[in-house]
């Protein structure tokens, strides 16, 4: 892994957290989860993101997640962990334990749950940078009240505050506009079900979901992807699609833990608000998981 590439380059797996029976967070399956991708190949992990349900999760334990991932990393293996918050004081506050935990960079939401203007954007994540790690921004208008528009993005990267973005709009289109406002601004694949789409307009890194399931499979269709190698893309891609498109549900979560499950990783329960899956949802996952573990993918 001691590659050239810069921290938040490649494919960074937004870890799930595994729970107790009691809720409490297992740490140790965690840690080992973490050194299981690094052994896959994978480049780096994210942990406390909306996969992480980092929303349900103390200050401590979010602390924790973040020691862990560290301590289980390997050198050259990067861990990016999500700074969201309300504000911009308390994101500062995660990307500062961030940086003195040894981390080599943070992704930061704009304000949770209030329909910031751009200058609250711009001061947002002036908080969170001038702890001095490079922050990738997280652009998901689906979950936020907060669009970061391209134009807004290229203010931020001009301003020097950012230095990629994981885009999770799903407009692919998006993608050719940000690279003509901000050429310098890696573009970082931000929903697994348009890793392809991405990859062609030139992305520089997956933030993904997927890899915790079928990690080897999903490493080579990051790799295609971004080579513009179709022969090899395409039937992979259309093989993958079934679950990928998960990433981008309400159920993903749960989804993806159900996967671990499946092949005999730690999953498990998630913590409320999230219930599990429904019957035929959970039906559903299963099948498309299924099919994918019989036909040798890994």
């Amino acid at each position: 892994m001691n590659d050239n590439r810069k921290p938040w380059h490649g494919v960074i797996v937004a870890t799930s957290l595994p729970f107790n029976e009691d809720l409490t967070v297992d740490f140790e399956a965690y840690g080992v989860s973490v050194a299981w991708l690094a052994e896959k190949g994978l480049h780096g992990v994210a942990p406390n993101g909306s996969l992480g349900e980092y929303q349900t999760l103390t200050h401590e334990e979010r602390d924790r997640v973040v020691e862990t991932a560290v301590a289980n990393a390997p050198d050259g293996f990067t861990v990016m962990p999500g700074v969201g918050a309300y504000g911009g004081v308390e994101a500062r506050r995660h990307a500062q334990f961030a940086k003195d935990a040894g981390c080599q960079a943070v992704m930061c939401l704009p304000p949770n749950a209030y329909r910031a203007d751009d200058r609250a954007v711009l001061e947002h994540f002036e908080l969170v940078a001038s702890v001095g790690l490079p922050v990738t921004a997280y652009n998901n208008p689906i979950d936020t009240k907060v669009d970061l528009r391209p134009e807004l993005l290229a203010k931020l990267h001009a301003e020097g505050l950012i230095v990629g973005v994981k885009e999770f709009s799903g407009d692919v289109r998006r993608c050719y506009e940000i690279s003509e406002l901000a050429p310098g601004l890696d573009l970082m694949i931000g929903t697994d079900d348009t890793v392809l789409e991405v990859g062609l307009a030139g992305a520089k890194g997956w933030i993904a979901g997927y890899p915790q399931v079928f990690p080897q499979a999903c490493l080579a269709l990051y790799n295609a992807s971004v080579a513009g190698d179709l022969e090899t893309v395409l039937p992979l891609y259309r093989q993958l699609h079934p679950v990928l498109r998960w990433d981008s549900k309400t159920e993903f979560v749960q989804a993806i833990k159900l996967g671990q499950e499946m092949i005999g990783r730690p999953g498990g329960r998630c913590r409320p608000p999230r219930q599990p899956l429904g019957p035929e949802t959970e039906a559903d996952v299963r099948a498309a998981t299924q099919a994918l573990i019989d036909s040798g993918v890994s």
